[in-house]
């Protein structure tokens, strides 16, 4: 029986950071905007890939190098470059800053776990006024591993100083919730991104249409 979390730990991009804005800059460097998606997708997967051989390569690295790919081999530098420095303009999404209200006004603590850096993270949260409902912000670079091994759930529980039980992770990322819940953490999963809640991953202690529900969710949960 799960309970209510002391600390709620969000993943970051597409969770907290809408990637729409960078649409229009693919189609500045001669790409289509509907290949958005798919240059995110590639970038975790080769993310993942990398940390099943044992390898890491940080967040920026693979990014581009995903977006070479898509681009067919055929973009240089500067359009590179002009598709990674939208990141530092990103805004948050709608549904971030009252869902992290409603969890701090309940006494809980809010933590990001990020396979960015985290100084792009901090950059972010500072931006988006989200800071000030942050305590504290964790990297995957810091364990060299991108999500979801245990092992990265496990250095965030060190990080925050609580046992699994008492810790939360809220994503968009059904894969995200899946591996938190191997780790032991109560799951919460907004079905804002990927709409259906695929079957193969354990499903999440809290569904909900956007962060605001979840974040209610998890609220409501009962008291150990």
């Amino acid at each position: 029986m799960v309970h209510r979390p002391h600390t709620v730990v969000f993943d970051v991009v597409e969770t907290l950071i809408s990637l729409e804005p960078l649409r229009a800059r693919f189609v500045e460097i001669g790409l289509p905007g509907a290949i958005l998606e798919g240059w995110f997708d590639r970038m975790l997967r080769d993310g993942m890939a990398l940390t099943l051989a044992g390898d890491y390569e940080p967040f920026p690295a693979v990014a581009a190098a995903a977006l070479r790919v898509i681009g067919g081999g055929r973009l240089g530098d500067e359009q590179v470059a002009h598709v990674l420095d939208g990141f530092a303009t990103l805004p948050a999404q709608s549904d971030a800053e009252p869902a992290m209200r409603a969890l701090a006004e309940a006494g809980m603590s809010v933590v990001c776990l990020s396979n960015g850096a985290r100084e792009s993270t901090e950059a972010f949260l500072d931006r988006s006024g989200l800071d000030r409902l942050v305590d504290q912000v964790i990297s995957v670079a810091e364990v060299r591993m991108w999500k979801p091994p245990r092992a990265v759930y496990d250095h965030a529980l060190a990080a925050v100083g609580r046992p699994a039980e008492d810790v939360a992770l809220v994503a968009v990322h059904a894969f995200d919730c899946h591996g938190a819940h191997a780790a032991g953490w109560t799951t919460g999963w907004a079905g804002r991104l990927e709409k259906h809640y695929a079957e193969i991953f354990t499903r999440a202690d809290v569904v909900g249409a956007d962060l605001v529900e979840v974040a209610g969710g998890l609220v409501a949960l009962p008291d150990q």
